[in-house]
């Protein structure tokens, strides 16, 4: 059987790895100068590889199509994905929210594994080789009548060449043409296009005539409307819980840590609220508050500020209330309270202060997008799910073409989601395109 794997991520690695093992003569192409580029920057640069959960967390963390993966998670769970890096020789840890990492901190050990699986069971890695085409032809079907199939590829050269500012090739690219049996779509999608997706899976997608469901950047900063938020620009808030109506009558809220910013909201929590709610900002601006003191009751919240009142009942307003923000925070706190800060807080009243603990309970946003593919961790979209048997990963139009990851419409939260999907669907492909 001979495969060929477009792709040198993650989940084509994998493919390419457990395809060799059952035997098939693989061929994998990778149009950089290595293979994965996107992993090395992967969690900084330390690999979160997978999450060492249960199933129905796992599910729980999905955002898009998590039915889809069904049978791509129940043949290849987080603890074989651990227990595979093991056994390829890389020592691993699990930190806090189950996270697992290279003991290192060295996204490198993953890829050297995977690179030294693919070379023990005979994978040819054709570094620099951009796939440019699928080659089909059509087949006599009994019952369906003429049906297309994948019979090879088409490359070139990626390094040496020129290319035209239209995109296409001038001389000097060397072009090939290869046969498989089966063919594996691992490109992923469009983020951190430096690191080689650029959406040429999407492509060969839609021009055999599959449905792709339009990508969008996940996992990435949201931009804000407000002129304060520029403001507080490099401040760090932890412990708070951040709320996004979205959508008809849903909200997304979560606790955790974000980072204010030039242009808007980061951080890990507004990095998995971005995936929740990107569809609906597609719909127009969201608003969204902060609970500045989440672990407060509105009670002691007020008997909290009472107590900084009553220290000293002739101080200033702005300066009583400074104890309980971040430098950078108070101006605004006190500029969006109404109470001028001059004020003595004997002259503060109830109302003023019960309006005060509203406002700490929901600092005020409107989120208006996101920012680009450029600063997205995922993409979130690419080719549909009905297009993919979920029980092989294969096409359901086009005899012998597979995907994996990325490329496909499902994507998850961050915290090792996205690679378990790369892994699983990879694994599951690889075993399918075997057969004989």
């Amino acid at each position: 059987m001979k495969i060929g794997i477009i792709g040198g991520g993650a989940a084509g690695m994998m493919a390419a790895v457990r395809a060799s093992e059952l035997g098939a003569d693989v061929t994998l192409f990778e149009q950089n100068e290595k293979t994965g580029k996107k992993l090395f920057i992967t969690g900084k640069g330390r690999c979160n590889f997978t999450n060492d959960c249960d199933e129905q967390t796992l599910f729980a963390n999905v955002v898009t199509n998590p039915k889809f993966l069904y049978s791509a998670f129940g043949q290849w769970n987080s603890q074989q994905s651990i227990g595979f890096f093991e056994d390829a020789g890389v020592k691993t840890k699990v930190e806090r929210g189950s996270r697992a990492f290279p003991a290192s901190d060295h996204s490198s050990d993953i890829i050297r594994a995977l690179d030294r699986k693919m070379k023990e069971n005979g994978v040819r890695v054709m570094l620099r080789t951009k796939v440019t085409g699928l080659i089909t032809e059509d087949i006599p079907h009994e019952k369906k009548g003429p049906v297309k199939k994948i019979t090879g590829l088409l490359t070139e050269d990626a390094g040496g060449g020129r290319t035209s500012t239209d995109g296409s090739s001038l001389p000097g690219k060397q072009r090939h043409e290869y046969d498989f049996d089966r063919v594996l779509i691992a490109t992923g999608g469009l983020s951190y296009a430096t690191t080689g997706s650029t959406g040429d899976g999407f492509r060969f997608a839609e021009k055999e005539g599959l449905a792709v469901t339009s990508p969008r950047p996940a996992l990435v900063p949201l931009v804000t409307e407000e002129s304060y938020i520029p403001e507080l620009q490099g401040l760090s808030l932890r412990n708070v819980r951040l709320t996004i109506p979205y959508g008809k009558k849903k909200t997304w809220s979560g606790f955790g840590e974000m980072l204010f910013t030039h242009f808007g909201i980061s951080g890990p929590l507004v990095l998995s609220a971005s995936s929740v709610i990107a569809g609906a900002l597609e719909e127009g601006p969201l608003k969204a508050v902060i609970d500045l003191k989440p672990a407060l009751t509105d009670e002691q919240l007020d008997a909290r500020l009472l107590r900084e009142f009553g220290a000293a009942q002739n101080r200033e307003f702005k300066n009583a209330v400074a104890p309980l923000f971040p430098a950078k925070l108070r101006p605004v706190m006190i500029r969006l309270s109404g109470i001028d800060g001059d004020k003595p807080v004997n002259a503060v009243t109830k109302q003023e202060r019960q309006a005060f603990i509203r406002l700490i309970r929901a600092f005020p946003m409107t989120i208006t997008g996101t920012r680009g593919f450029g600063e997205a961790i995922i993409t979130q979209g690419g080719v549909s799910v009905k297009e993919i048997n979920p029980s092989t990963m294969a096409s359901r139009k086009i005899a012998g073409l597979y995907f994996a990851g990325e490329v496909i419409d499902t994507d998850a939260l961050t915290g090792g989601f996205n690679l378990q999907i790369a892994w699983a669907t990879a694994r599951l492909a690889a075993e399918h395109m075997t057969e004989e």
